[in-house]
């Protein structure tokens, strides 16, 4: 057998083997009805882009989204979000996926706690000793409206009450720069404080924390998705590089839905054993 013919059976069993492969896999959120948390960016009314990450999923993936964001809302609007989830579509969806915290670190919302702690008597008994009364410090999620953390806490738990067998995932705000939108709504870039002296950063982290504390995964938008509007190449990717540093565009977010879909290959989308 000549080398050619051995060359061309080779080409054509790996283009066999590359066909099957490919037949074989399928995104693990592929045709799936996600829920879409959030605020202006997430929102389908905003004007920033015409097609925003979830409408590039839905043409990618073919996921059916149900798209709750609404313009300027902040962490304390997820419970309302997620009550008219409830409402419209009960139990007959598959995930969750909220982008939120902008808002609160540009309207200045503290921080606050994660946990109220007490101290407290509670039964224990060990190494053979009968149980006894003991005392310990106790924790419970701190739940108030007038803190960051506190707003996500009451969030999740409603979440995870509502919705114990739906996947819950978790999205980082974005780098933000200058968004002039008029004179009473002048918002600078993320090198500056907020009203409370703290920086973007501390409400990014924040979401981070609250997935270990909510048992809930996180894809770090703001490290992974690339865009950087602070510095003027990346105006290209918002909807006015003048006016609006805030708001990605399509191209913009095209790119964060590309990050999206390959950060959710490594997470189920179901936990129904059947599927």
């Amino acid at each position: 057998m000549s080398k050619k013919i051995i060359l061309s059976v080779i080409v054509c069993l790996f283009v066999c083997m590359q066909a099957h492969s490919q037949a074989l896999f399928q995104h693990p959120w592929q045709g799936k009805r996600v829920a879409y948390l959030g605020d202006s960016i997430t929102d389908p009314n905003n004007k920033g882009a015409r097609k925003k990450y979830w409408s590039w999923l839905q043409d990618w993936l073919q996921i059916t989204p149900y798209v709750y964001g609404v313009s300027g809302r902040q962490w304390d609007d997820i419970p309302r979000q997620a009550n008219k989830l409830k409402d419209e579509h009960g139990n007959d969806f598959d995930a969750i996926l909220i982008f939120m915290g902008t808002n609160d670190y540009n309207r200045g919302i503290p921080l606050g706690e994660w946990w109220d702690e007490r101290e407290t008597m509670v039964e224990y008994g060990h190494g053979g000793q009968a149980k006894q009364m003991v005392a310990r410090r106790q924790r419970t999620p701190a739940k108030t409206n007038e803190t960051y953390r506190g707003r996500i806490n009451i969030a999740l738990d409603s979440l995870k009450r509502m919705f114990p067998d739906k996947q819950i995932v978790l999205l980082t705000p974005i780098h933000r720069s200058d968004f002039h939108a008029n004179d009473k709504n002048w918002q600078c870039d993320e090198s500056y404080t907020n009203r409370c002296g703290l920086y973007i950063d501390e409400y990014i982290n924040a979401v981070k924390e609250a997935a270990n504390i909510w048992a809930v995964p996180v894809i770090d938008w703001n490290a992974s998705c690339g865009l950087f509007p602070l510095i003027a190449a990346h105006g290209q990717y918002f909807k006015d590089s003048k006016t609006d540093l805030l708001h990605p565009n399509d191209k913009g977010q095209q790119r964060m839905a590309r990050t999206l879909m390959y950060q959710l290959l490594t997470l189920p989308c179901v936990f129904n054993t059947a599927e």
